[in-house]
């Protein structure tokens, strides 16, 4: 076979054989899956014993997430109905101009407990202003640097979030508060590196996102890009930091190309155990 024959039969099996991974990329990124973590908050009271979370990060609404897809996906979380709903951060991408439209559908999220959310590097890059303004029109709780108490009863438990660790300002006890040490507290943060830092012993659980899970994954697991300082250490789910627990979600968008691989998008509903309490 001379070169020309083999350059076009090369061509010709590659040019397929890429179509088609592609293609598959772009249909995993819509490929919505909804996982079912149980997971232990230290001194949660029993009262809240099997509360559920819904947990949504990284929607990403902008020119590879559509409206549709957003819409979707709040109608996937209230059809969980969810005890309360917790959004990680990263709204849109590219523009200020998807903020609002992202906003105004996520105003339609209820739960019995609250809706509540912080922010990520990405609302940083593309309209804070906007971004805080949705927030308020939406009735989402921003929790940036501060907490709520969550309460059923004479029995409470804490909610605190904390600011973007790339763009912003991390204040651990600002957020955390007046939280005694018997008290269960449930920390938001976009980026899971701010768990292997913190020495907090309050905190008995962290919820993030902004890893993507990688996005595209490997056959092996691994993942050739991660945004953390930890390497494949916080890339996806339950992960033991050097103090608490962190729950990492491979969020719902994507960026950089619209395309997931081995990492398909999560709609997180976690269901909250008492400590003695099966779960992980």
């Amino acid at each position: 076979m001379n070169r020309r024959i083999f350059l076009k039969a090369t061509l010709a099996s590659v040019v397929p054989t890429t179509a088609a991974g592609a293609a598959y990329g772009l249909f995993e990124s819509g490929w919505v899956q909804v996982t079912r973590p149980t997971i232990v908050l230290p001194k949660l009271p029993k009262v809240f014993e099997g509360t559920t979370v819904a947990f949504l990060t990284d929607i990403h609404h902008g020119p590879f997430t559509s409206l549709d897809y957003v819409n979707a996906v709040v109608r996937t979380t209230l059809a969980l109905r969810p005890d309360l709903i917790l959004l990680g951060g990263d709204y849109s991408l590219k523009d200020s101009k998807y903020i609002k439209p992202c906003f105004d559908a996520l105003a339609a999220l209820q739960a019995p407990l609250g809706v509540y959310g912080v922010l990520g590097n990405h609302d940083y890059w593309h309209g804070l202003p906007e971004t805080r303004d949705g927030f308020a029109s939406a009735g989402i709780g921003e929790l940036t640097n501060r907490g709520v108490w969550i309460e059923r009863g004479a029995s409470r438990f804490r909610l605190a979030g904390v600011d973007d660790l790339w763009m912003g300002k991390v204040d651990v006890r600002g957020a955390v508060g007046e939280t005694s040490d018997n008290d269960a507290c449930l920390l938001v943060s976009h980026n899971p590196d701010v768990a292997e830092k913190m020495r907090d012993p309050r905190v008995g659980l962290m919820l993030s996102g902004h890893t993507h899970g990688g996005q595209v994954v490997f056959p092996t697991g691994g993942a050739p890009f991660v945004p953390s300082h930890y390497g494949q250490k916080y890339l996806k789910g339950l992960v033991q930091a050097p103090h608490t627990k962190v729950y990492v979600s491979r969020g719902l968008g994507t960026t950089s190309a619209p395309l997931r691989v081995g990492s398909r998008p999560e709609l997180t509903l976690i269901t909250l155990r008492s400590e003695g309490e099966r779960g992980a």
